[in-house]
């Protein structure tokens, strides 16, 4: 995995175009509990909403130390990119970590990989969708959550998630998207995501791990205190992938900011240097 994460790294594409969080600059927000000296307590207990938690704010999944960098990619990769810290580990693959003979490749899976290796970058270097996972674990997003529906709203290109809580059941013949559809239910404290009807088209990671139209993503959102919730997702592919896989991590609340307006397109001047 380290040579082909250097590959991707020696071309700046890795972590291209990651966003820092937006500010919107002094808009405290008043149901934030704070701390006497004013600032955001994000160890106090978490809001709900009609009893059940309340996931509702702008958040960004946790960084890993330099450290965990280095150590997967050697300290030479990490030299040439100076601002590796501004995207999680998953970023650069949905297997960080993992043995390249422990990574469930079908061969039909390994095939398209190697596909993706050989261009200079996934689907969102064209202004398309990042897609899942990179939606959670790239950027600041920001959830907004209702009785019947919760939305996720990306600071990216990509569109709003709508995943719907009031019931209903997974569609038995999805036109494939680019979000898929989601339906959510609560288990306890715990929202239980499951997402079908995906498109091929993003890839899971800027390595070039695919996902085909017959994945089933499950997320599962523990909203432990005010600051943090404890973020697990699964896929499962028989196309692409032997066994379902998938990871951890947390997301960290970013206070009294939000997400704001980004447009891709919007004088973009890398496209056109690219190799066609």
């Amino acid at each position: 995995m380290r040579n082909m994460f250097d590959r991707r790294i020696g071309r700046g594409i890795l972590f291209a175009g990651v966003l820092v969080h937006a500010q919107w600059v002094d808009h405290p927000d008043p149901s934030t509990p704070r701390t006497k000296d004013g600032k955001p307590n994000l160890t106090a207990a978490a809001p709900r909403l009609n009893g059940k938690p309340d996931l509702t704010g702008v958040w960004q999944a946790e960084r890993a130390p330099l450290s965990e960098y280095i150590k997967v990619l050697g300290q030479e990769a990490v030299d040439l990119q100076v601002d590796i810290q501004l995207a999680s580990v998953q970023t650069g693959s949905v297997f960080w970590g993992v043995k390249p003979e422990d990574e469930p490749l079908t061969p039909e899976g390994a095939a398209v990989l190697k596909q993706h290796l050989s261009l200079i970058g996934p689907p969102v270097t064209h202004c398309l969708p990042v897609g899942m996972p990179g939606v959670i674990v790239i950027y600041a997003f920001k959830i907004v959550q209702s009785p019947r529906e919760i939305v996720i709203l990306p600071e990216h290109v990509d569109p709003p998630r709508q995943i719907y809580l009031d019931g209903r059941s997974l569609p038995k013949n999805p036109d494939p998207t680019w979000n898929g559809y989601s339906v959510g239910k609560w288990q306890g404290g715990t929202l239980v995501v499951e997402t079908i009807g995906f498109n091929d088209k993003p890839w899971l990671d800027y390595l070039g791990n695919p996902r085909s139209e017959q994945m089933h993503m499950t997320e599962r959102y523990r909203r432990r205190d005010f600051g943090h919730i404890d973020y697990e997702i699964t896929f499962e592919d028989p196309k692409y992938y032997t066994r379902p896989f998938g990871f951890k991590t947390v997301l960290n609340l970013l206070p009294d900011t939000d997400v704001l307006e980004y447009v891709c397109a919007e004088n973009e001047r890398d496209n056109a240097h690219l190799p066609r």
